[in-house]
């Protein structure tokens, strides 16, 4: 599994390179591009295509050339095969088939954005490319949107302004969103604003609705509850069925841990209920 450059063709390792020049099958996703990278490295190999309409097909012969004593490498139309990209049925067959799938690092669309944005989030979820379909695309971030992490996707030129409209109507525009277009290339873009900004920002140069682009987008604002939780509740529910308020206060306050002022109110709006 051998990740490839993203655009800039200088983005490749000499590992990778070595690999390629060695292995008697290069399967890629489309034979025209990744012959036009293996010609700019010099490398003469045999392609065979594997995609998303064929892996499966394409991942038995492959299978079979590997029972016969080949070497085989992967590679997807840029970055890391099977990350967004066709691959990891082929993978699972090779590794069933009882041989080795080796990982070959590099380039990849999601870490690059990550590491040029700026942004201090420990956690993300790479979610990749949303629906097509602008419904389900909505109801897929319907399910995303009380998610408290970063949220990566992937998007290509021709669906940007519907993807983001939708964004913004499902997550709401205060989130902070960073376009990160283009990258390694020659008229890469890093922006960053709020959602409710972000469709002016697009339509305001049609140039930057060109590319492919990795969306960040901030997660849901994590609101921290007031009160009490549900194992110190039902602590101080039971205590206060047998003792006086101070006293059921002090124990829940020993046994559960929450604070005494929290569970002093509470006691008071359970005694009242009663």
């Amino acid at each position: 599994m051998v990740a490839t450059p993203i655009g800039n063709l200088g983005d490749i390792t000499l590992r990778a390179l070595e690999v390629l020049r060695g292995v008697d099958v290069v399967a890629a996703e489309d034979t025209r591009d990744s012959g036009r990278l293996l010609n700019h490295y010099g490398i003469a190999a045999r392609l065979v295509a594997l995609h998303e309409h064929n892996e499966r097909n394409a991942g038995a012969k492959i299978v079979a050339l590997l029972g016969e004593g080949k070497s085989v490498a992967l590679i997807s139309d840029a970055g890391t095969p099977a990350i967004s990209d066709p691959g990891a049925h082929l993978v699972a067959a090779v590794r069933a088939a009882g041989f080795k799938a080796v990982p070959l690092p590099g380039a990849n669309a999601a870490i690059a954005a990550l590491s040029a944005a700026g942004l201090a989030e420990m956690h993300f979820l790479f979610y990749g490319f949303l629906p097509h379909s602008g419904s389900e695309r909505r109801r897929q971030l319907e399910t995303l949107k009380d998610t408290p992490h970063l949220l990566v996707f992937y998007e290509s030129p021709h669906r940007i302004l519907a993807c983001v409209a939708d964004l913004q109507a499902v997550l709401g525009g205060a989130r902070r969103i960073t376009f990160a277009r283009e990258l390694t290339k020659l008229y890469e873009t890093i922006h960053a604003c709020a959602l409710e900004e972000a469709l002016a920002w697009l339509e305001a140069d049609p140039n930057q609705q060109k590319g492919e682009f990795v969306l960040l987008v901030s997660g849901a604002e994590v609101v921290k509850e007031e009160g009490v939780g549900a194992a110190a509740r039902h602590i101080l529910e039971i205590l206060l069925a047998e003792l006086p308020l101070k006293q059921a206060v002090k124990l829940a306050v020993e046994i559960s841990g929450e604070k005494k002022n929290a569970l002093y109110e509470l006691a008071l709006a359970l005694k009242k209920g009663d």
